[in-house]
């Protein structure tokens, strides 16, 4: 009888060369060793977006869409503070601008980009406004919270909390992303199903067996753990290119934002391009809550443990980017469908964000 594996092989064997070439010698290859490592990081990622989505089928939605959410969170959360404990006093910053390049990546790329292909493919888009705005309500406040309300307390000078206020303001992030996990899974679960009008073969599809299901957590899990390793091992190498290159420290946050949210891209992206925009929308929405509402309180905790000084205020510029983002978010949901003029919009404030962190 012959044999067939659960899944494709080649999410199976990238994230075992991936490990392979993490524990790798680099001093033979020097240069093409890094760059293998970036290929092998990509490979991870791609993998762990397909068994990532292959536990989402199986679970079901919205469930589905928080398994990927919190997978790039732990993702997040383990790099910024691998880096954070390396670099000492230099990355006071680093959580600050990771969390705010992940909410703009999301908020204007991916859901930018997201909007056009729903727009272009299928002219117009619907979803269920009612989790949206659940969302965008509960990403406001922790946003302005974490992100703009440093800058305006006295209690010590900067954009910088206190301890007392850091604990506060991290227990109000993980209280206020707690009760939307429980409205999204429990109370309000109808909110965040797709609508009757997104139809496609994969949402009827059989779902993944439970012998298909347990690999692929397995495997998720390893190639989150290839990620968040190689993605550290090349940290150092991204930071010297941004010196050499004279670009702000800031672009470091967003590189490594980049890497962390591509699983979550793609499968936002592969969902709005086959007319399933809520699932698409419940993907990237909910992976700017976990990345802000988790990744806070767990810098918050190092931060006090260590005695560092971690600064979370960010600059007027950054202020005028991020409420601008937010506002034309919730005007382009405001009437339940999209087209293209939404993620055209959307899109050209994100380069804006990238053009101006590159040239403040």
């Amino acid at each position: 009888m012959k044999f067939k594996l659960p899944l494709p092989l080649w999410t199976i064997v990238l994230p075992i060369i991936a490990w392979l070439l993490y524990f790798g010698k680099p001093s033979p290859l020097g240069t093409v060793y890094f760059l293998l490592l970036a290929f092998a990081l990509i490979g991870a990622v791609m993998a762990a977006v397909h068994h990532a989505e292959v536990v989402a089928h199986r679970v079901g939605e919205p469930y589905g869409t928080l398994v990927l959410a919190i997978a790039i969170t732990v993702i997040e959360v383990s790099l910024i503070v691998s880096l954070m404990l390396a670099g000492g006093t230099e990355t006071a910053a680093l959580a600050r601008d990771t969390v705010f390049a992940a909410i703009m990546i999301i908020l204007t790329g991916i859901i930018g980009i997201c909007l056009l292909i729903g727009g272009i493919h299928y002219k117009e888009q619907v979803f269920g406004g009612f989790g949206v705005s659940a969302a965008l309500i509960t990403l406001t406040a922790i946003s302005v919270l974490t992100l703009i309300l440093p800058n305006y307390t006295t209690s010590v000078i900067g954009p910088v909390y206190s301890n007392s206020q850091l604990i506060f303001v991290a227990m109000v992030s993980l209280v206020l992303y707690g009760a939307f996990v429980l409205i999204q899974t429990g109370r309000h679960r109808d909110y965040f199903l797709p609508p009757d009008a997104e139809v496609s073969e994969e949402v009827h599809a059989a779902p993944p067996t439970i012998k298909a299901t347990i690999l692929s957590v397995v495997l998720l899990i390893i190639c989150l753990g290839a990620v968040v390793l190689i993605a550290k091992a090349l940290a150092p190498t991204i930071e010297s290119g941004v010196v050499e290159l004279g670009a702000p420290k800031s672009i470091v946050g967003v590189i490594v934002a980049l890497v962390i949210l591509l699983p979550e891209g793609l499968a936002a992206f592969r969902a709005a391009r086959k007319n399933r925009l809520q699932t698409s929308l419940n993907l990237a929405l909910g992976s700017a809550l976990a990345s802000i509402g988790l990744s806070i309180p767990a810098v918050a905790i190092v931060s006090i443990v260590t005695d560092l000084t971690i600064t979370l205020g960010i600059d007027t510029k950054s202020i005028v980017l991020l409420l601008l983002s937010l506002f034309t978010i919730v005007i382009s949901f405001g009437t339940g469908r999209t087209n293209v003029l939404q993620g055209v919009v959307l899109i050209v404030i994100f380069a804006v964000y990238l053009f101006t962190t590159i040239v403040p």
